[in-house]
């Protein structure tokens, strides 16, 4: 009997966490919760989650936008690169960008403690995961003009 070659990326835990930038070259964060049972506590991150079975990425990243702050972004998702979050969850996370100028004290925030627009140079102050924070300067220094 033939065996078909299986993906061994396909078995391994993934998620997506979208960049969600503002006119003003703010970035789009969210405190998460204290709880000892979920990844990076009490950290800044940007909204995002795992994937649920059969699910891709990129349908990750617009249900969890949905799902944690009623978020639907002007103009779509654009994909940018993966990264693991080696010290964390252990998934090879999918980074997005996305653009929207709304007020983010008024969204339904569902999971974590609040969201904030940050100005890039107050981002050094805040407590970040290690692989976001990579993620968001990698993302920055790719920017026209930086």
């Amino acid at each position: 009997m033939d065996t078909l070659p299986t993906d061994p990326s396909a078995a391994e835990p993934r998620g997506a966490v979208a960049i969600v930038t503002n006119r003003r070259g703010e970035l789009l964060l969210h405190l998460r919760d204290d709880l000892d049972h979920i990844a990076w506590p009490d950290h800044w991150s940007l909204l995002g989650g795992g994937c649920d079975p059969g699910e891709n990425p990129a349908e990750t990243i617009v249900r969890e936008l949905g799902e944690e702050a009623g978020l639907a972004v002007d103009g779509g998702l654009r994909e940018l690169f993966e990264s693991r979050d080696a010290h964390g969850s252990g998934q090879i996370i999918t980074f997005f960008a996305a653009h929207w100028d709304g007020d983010e004290t008024a969204l339904p925030l569902t999971e974590g403690v609040t969201l904030q627009f940050f100005a890039p140079e107050h981002l050094a102050v805040l407590t970040i995961p290690p692989f976001i924070r990579d993620g968001i300067h990698r993302y920055l220094a790719a920017l026209p003009g930086t």
